[in-house]
């Protein structure tokens, strides 16, 4: 099958190989032409045959709204186009419109797998129409993992873009597990090898994962962590899946703890617990440690 991927980073330069090596024929832009194999999207579209597909996989937000009005005006009637990244599924609904006015289709999908999913494949939720996707069923075969799970139909348009952020979610609070885990033993005056212990976890516990086999790795590469500064971006999931919680009513106190404890890395000394420490000290005359 052709293919035009948009956007050849970490993970779409990396896809783009691994549809190659399936026997796939894809079509690359990105901005930086040493990557490239056209020079513009008007080029891309040309050389596929139609009826074309397209995956976009740039950054959410205006990048890829961008990129989705420039393709409504190239791409052809019957054509259809992939949005890859982590857009939020709000915008799903305004994407899908806009193309559909000129006859295009559009899938949302959410993908998972990082770096990693050149060799181990990569777990697809995708959204849309089913004759879309099915049409697209060769691609998605070829990149997620080989066996029985790593894709699903999720529903309409906009429930794949949704699926990806719960997962993303659930990520986040399974990651603040583990480093909370990690401190505690840290911390701890019995246990001589951390390491080794989170090692040890990875075979025969109903804790393991591949995010428990990523911290092994990571701590086998810098025992106590010393390299890393303990400052934690977040990528917007977390925030959509805590909001969608509000909105629905659904209680989520792990993942909504773990999106805060990513704030609270960005603060070396947090105005909140000045405010307790001060607190403290009025009410009962605890000491405080005043600034140097």
């Amino acid at each position: 099958m052709q293919l035009g991927m948009i956007g050849l980073g970490k993970m779409g330069g990396n896809m783009k190989l691994r549809l190659e090596k399936a026997g796939h024929r894809v079509v690359g832009y990105d901005r930086n032409p040493d990557v490239a194999d056209v020079g513009s999207l008007a080029d891309l579209v040309a050389a596929l045959d139609g009826p074309r597909a397209v995956w976009v996989m740039v950054p959410a937000g205006e990048p890829t709204r961008s990129t989705v009005a420039e393709l409504a005006g190239l791409l052809s009637e019957g054509d259809v186009v992939v949005d890859g990244g982590n857009s939020r599924f709000t915008e799903d609904a305004a994407n899908a419109q806009a193309l559909a006015a000129n006859g295009i289709g559009y899938v949302d999908a959410g993908v998972s797998g990082g770096v990693w999913g050149l060799t181990e494949g990569y777990a697809l939720m995708v959204g849309g129409a089913d004759a879309d996707v099915e049409r697209l069923m060769p691609v998605f075969d070829a990149l997620k993992p080989e066996g029985e799970f790593g894709f699903v139909h999720a529903g309409g348009v906009g429930a794949g873009h949704y699926a990806k952020m719960v997962h993303n979610g659930i990520e986040y609070a399974m990651m603040q597990a583990y480093a909370e885990g990690y401190e505690l033993l840290e911390a701890s005056e019995y246990v001589d090898n951390v390491p080794e212990v989170f090692k040890s976890w990875r075979s025969g516990t109903v804790i393991r994962s591949w995010l428990l086999d990523l911290m092994d790795r990571a701590l086998t590469d810098d025992a106590d962590l010393s390299s890393i500064k303990g400052y934690v971006e977040d990528s917007g999931e977390g925030r959509w899946t805590v909001e969608e919680a509000i909105r629905l009513r659904v209680p989520l106190p792990a993942i909504t703890e773990s999106l805060f404890a990513r704030f609270d890395s960005r603060q070396p000394d947090s105005p909140a617990m000045k405010a307790v420490a001060a607190l403290r000290n009025q009410f009962g005359g605890h000491a405080v440690k005043r600034e140097d």
